[in-house]
């Protein structure tokens, strides 16, 4: 059996003898590999789920440990702002803690509402760490049914 050696070869080289060479490399190229999407450590980032309704929508958010007091919503136009803040648990004197994976901090998320809502109808609920906001549609804009008559 006969060994062949080969050197390395020079990546400028390699490219211009192999010219799908710098089209793989681009292609297996990930823009979003060196970015994290994940919050940073101590920020508090409540989930929200949205829901349309055939009377309007649903803005769901978990909000656990946070006091109605520190929730605000505001509706301006056709946007809806939902702000708040969890505040930490207070340490106490002598304590150690070996790890803090809860987040906690100030908050805030802007929705922008699609036409046809009725923004003087709005109504929000707080209820065992669930915020709820229904944002109900117009009457003019509800799907209805239509009778269909036979000829």
């Amino acid at each position: 059996m006969t060994l062949i050696r080969r050197e390395p070869r020079n990546p400028v080289v390699g490219t211009a003898l192999e010219p799908f060479a710098l089209m793989r490399s681009l292609m297996g190229w990930d823009p979003f590999r060196d970015v994290t999407l994940a919050p940073e450590a101590g920020t508090f980032l409540p989930a929200f789920d949205i829901t349309e309704t055939r009377a309007g929508y649903v803005f769901s958010a978990d909000l656990p440990g946070v006091k109605l007091e520190d929730v605000d919503l505001d509706l301006t136009g056709s946007r809806l702002s939902i702000s708040g803040k969890r505040e930490p648990e207070p340490r106490q004197e002598g304590e150690t803690r070996f790890i803090t994976e809860r987040s906690f901090g100030s908050f805030c998320r802007t929705f922008n509402l699609p036409e046809g809502v009725d923004g003087s109808a709005v109504k929000a609920e707080l209820k065992q760490g669930v915020l709820t906001v229904t944002v109900p549609k117009v009457p003019e804009v509800q799907p209805r049914k239509i009778a269909i008559t036979q000829a």
